[in-house]
């Protein structure tokens, strides 16, 4: 076990040779609603024999790892309460993943939920079927906002809120880790650490992943039976929020293209990319704003377009650096 992981508790009796699947899930200051992802998971009715690893990403403050420890200690669920010290959601998912492979040889697959997500009870079993099914290496599901406040409802057709896919099947590539399931033999294939820990702080770790995946021949599938439902705080429904969500995934495309093509010859075909988005975008913020009914939306493509090329002045927003403006 790495230096940087402190496993805090392990749920009595637990073989890591008994279990086909396991959930990680990363924490960090949302103790209560932690909870409320954790009881979605007891509820799931599947006959995968499961196990959880809570990844607490708050090394000092610890609430995740204290609110979790009960369960785990009782036997409530079935898994272990890690601590990754090093902070950052990709230094988490790291710590979580490798944990995985080490206490779980038999492990088959892999899955993701985030600590502001609740999965129904046909969660687990829906990913590993359309997984087989497929069949597909990777396969995603949805993450369907959940505003806290009614007025957030007219965001959901906004760009950052939609599913990428709409349809069960095969696709060409993921985007987020929210809601994942991945065979274990992608891990052992990419080998740790898995997620870029330069994208720590400003999100896309997981896009970079994915697009590393795919080179390698791995597949991807999408399951729009197994939703999850994201808490979305009213800090998210702010135009500040949206402007900055925008723009840097604009800058993180440019960023992922730019590890992928390198050279003078890349750096010339990235720019001249950039400002054609940038020439186009006002036509298809037009464009969106008349479809989805709303303004805000319609600025989208402005703000990725902006993001992009002033990525590459290397400006770039670390979105997660303050998790309070987040």
């Amino acid at each position: 076990m790495s230096e940087a992981v402190s496993i805090e508790r392990v749920s009595p009796g637990l073989s890591g040779d008994d279990i086909d699947v396991v959930v990680t899930l990363p924490t960090f200051r949302r103790p209560e609603h932690l909870l409320r992802t954790l009881a979605s998971l007891q509820a799931q009715v599947t006959s995968q024999r499961f196990a959880v690893i809570v990844i607490e990403n708050d090394a000092e403050g610890g609430e995740g790892r204290r609110a979790a420890d009960p369960l785990f200690a009782e036997g409530a669920l079935a898994g272990l309460v890690i601590t990754a010290h090093a902070r950052g959601n990709c230094s988490a998912y790291n710590a979580g993943w490798s944990t995985a492979l080490e206490q779980f040889p038999s492990m088959r697959y892999l899955a993701v939920i985030d600590d502001d997500e609740i999965a129904g009870p046909d969660w687990l079993v829906r990913l590993v079927a359309t997984a087989e099914k497929l069949p597909a290496d990777i396969v995603g599901g949805p993450q369907i906002p959940v505003f806290e406040k009614e007025a957030g409802r007219r965001l959901l057709r906004h760009p950052v809120f939609v599913p990428h896919y709409a349809v069960t099947g095969p696709v060409p590539i993921l985007y987020s880790s929210g809601n994942v399931l991945i065979r274990r033999q992608v891990l052992e294939t990419m080998g740790a650490p898995f997620l870029d820990t330069a994208f720590n702080f400003i999100g896309g770790g997981d896009s970079d992943f994915y697009s590393r995946c795919r080179e390698r021949g791995f597949t991807f599938g999408w399951c729009a039976e197994a939703p999850v439902h994201e808490t979305t705080p009213p800090r998210r429904m702010e135009f500040s929020w949206l402007n900055a969500r925008g723009m840097r995934n604009g800058a993180l495309s440019s960023i992922i293209e730019r590890r992928r093509q390198g050279g003078r010859r890349g750096s010339a075909r990235r720019f001249a990319k950039s400002a054609a988005l940038l020439a186009a975008s006002p036509f298809r913020s037009a464009a969106l704003a008349a479809r989805t009914g709303s303004a805000v939306a319609g600025l989208y493509p402005m703000q990725v377009a902006i993001g992009r090329l002033l990525a590459e002045f290397g400006i770039v927003n670390e979105q997660y650096r303050r998790p309070d403006q987040n």
